[in-house]
């Protein structure tokens, strides 16, 4: 069960065309399922995985398999063009939305809300010399407004 996201961050819903010119700007060869994966991560902000994914494109795209799912969100990660969430310990979960921002996750209804990272709050890396971060990921954990 899933709350409704609260939404801070605007994305506009993006035609074919840009979602095209999105992946290619990402270094992804568009193909017809790829495009269908990406606007559905974009138009999606309840960070959904893989099966889901999968589920809710098939009943449209009857010809696409979990493994293509499975394979083109990895590309996407691997790409910058999405990101992998690991707030949840049963599934990676993804987000369309690459702008630097913080998830808080329910512990009761198990959503993943997008919160605001203000720049001061950006939490810098000071780690040992050598250290090179490649990526940062933060959230809480607690109860949403629905459940606490």
């Amino acid at each position: 069960m899933h709350c409704k996201q609260p939404k801070f961050i605007i994305v506009k819903s993006m035609t074919v065309q840009e979602v095209h010119q999105y992946l290619t700007s990402h270094d992804v060869k568009p193909s017809q399922q790829r495009v269908a994966i990406m606007q559905y991560l974009l138009e999606h902000h309840d960070h959904p995985d893989a099966e889901e994914i999968f589920e809710n494109l098939l009943p449209s795209m009857p010809t696409l398999s979990k493994t293509t799912v499975y394979n083109t969100v990895k590309l996407f990660c691997d790409k910058k063009a999405a990101n992998a969430l690991y707030i949840d310990e049963k599934n990676v979960r993804y987000d369309g939305i690459t702008l630097p921002h913080a998830h808080f996750k329910c512990k009761k209804c198990d959503s993943i809300y997008d919160i605001p990272l203000q720049e001061t709050d950006a939490l810098p890396f000071r780690g040992p010399d050598g250290f090179l971060p490649e990526e940062k990921q933060v959230y809480f954990l607690g109860m949403c407004k629905k459940c606490g």
